[in-house]
């Protein structure tokens, strides 16, 4: 078949859920790809006080994405950290400990069976959540306890991982590669995550150091990211720390206070960014929640503005998109000086990316 089908697969799965804060619609579309290698995952009720989202875009295979869907969130909210209250921590060490827990015993088995095409059908085949799956709940067996490293060096497949987290008056988006949050505040497109490329200073010069090299714009001229989950033989220094690879999962990370004057968050892997500006994609989506309540309906019409006509090119590639909008009849508190506040969008500008990446740069 090639990379592209002969007609765009455009069934969607959908999903839509709530909590007393927020409200959430998600919509995921295969396209013109020849398989489907993004992953989600939407938690509104994570535990008491978290609501918990992320988009996971795979290359070279999908079950790093479905691994990330499965289990970094239960990471998260297992860690140490998160229990001291110190949600940046525990959503840094999450990232990283994906890569660790597939170099682990057992892991060749987990990330063979989440490619399984018999346990990952759901009601469009092709699409999967980690709802779908046999283990329906926030905690799974595996791993059953801490596991040391086998011989196996993992996954050479990756993904990308964007992540939001909201817990009471904060917003933390936690991001390794091009996938994207944004958020809209009186309209205006805020960008909370930058696109991890290889031409990027603070990347290129990792990337260098620890002993690789840029060729046409992709890392040792293959990978066009510089920051991913799995990707494992582009981790191999062994006198490097995790954070100094030439490719690292090591996340940027970004905390912002929300505010009465915030209308909804996007997260989307770059089959949406690659047709649609952050500015754009807000306006449109202002647009549609004037007639449509439901959110799902809100991505899918996104999805379908952004699917080309025909193989090659922008809007070819597997397309997900999560939006969550906030209950406006709660009561914030204003923003504080404490808290970074986002800096509006201008197509990734550089003043927009210099404010995005608060902790986890290299």
């Amino acid at each position: 078949m090639g990379i592209y089908l002969s007609s765009p697969k455009t069934d969607k799965l959908l999903e839509d859920g709530e909590n007393d804060k927020l409200k959430f619609g998600l919509a995921s579309m295969q396209g013109w790809r020849a398989s489907m290698e993004d992953a989600h995952a939407a938690y509104p009720n994570l535990d008491a006080s978290t609501a918990f989202f992320g988009v996971y875009d795979g290359h070279g295979g999908d079950e790093v994405a479905k691994f990330c869907a499965k289990y970094l969130h239960q990471q998260f909210l297992r860690h140490e950290a998160y229990s001291a209250g110190e949600l940046s921590t525990s959503i840094q060490k999450s990232f990283l400990r994906m890569d660790e827990l597939m170099r682990s015993i057992g892991s060749r088995k987990e990330l063979a069976s989440l490619t399984d095409s018999d346990k990952v059908k759901d009601v469009v085949e092709g699409l999967w959540s980690p709802r779908s799956s046999e283990n329906k709940g926030k905690t799974t067996d595996w791993p059953s306890k801490e596991e040391g490293l086998s011989d196996y060096n993992g996954p050479t497949s990756g993904c990308t991982a964007c992540v939001a987290i909201i817990q009471n008056n904060q917003l933390l988006v936690a991001n390794a590669g091009d996938s994207r949050c944004v958020l809209s505040r009186k309209g205006q497109a805020h960008d909370l995550s930058r696109d991890h490329k290889p031409d990027l200073e603070v990347e290129k010069d990792r990337i260098l150091k620890a002993g690789g090299y840029i060729q046409c714009g992709r890392v040792n001229g293959s990978l066009n990211l510089a920051r991913a989950i799995g990707d494992m033989e582009l981790k191999q220094n062994k006198t490097l720390p995790a954070e100094r690879q030439i490719v690292t999962a090591n996340p940027d990370i970004k905390t912002v206070e929300l505010c009465a004057d915030d209308d909804f968050l996007v997260l989307a892997c770059d089959g949406i960014w690659d047709c649609m500006s952050s500015q754009q994609l807000v306006d449109f989506v202002k647009d549609n929640l004037n007639n449509e309540n439901k959110l799902s309906v809100v991505c899918q019409k996104v999805l379908d503005r952004c699917l080309a006509p025909s193989s090659g090119g922008e809007g070819c590639d597997n397309m997900t998109m999560i939006l969550v909008q906030f209950k406006k009849n709660l009561e914030r508190d204003a923003p504080t000086s404490t808290k970074e506040q986002p800096t509006p969008s201008n197509k990734q500008s550089e003043s927009s990316l210099g404010a995005a990446g608060e902790s986890g740069s290299n």
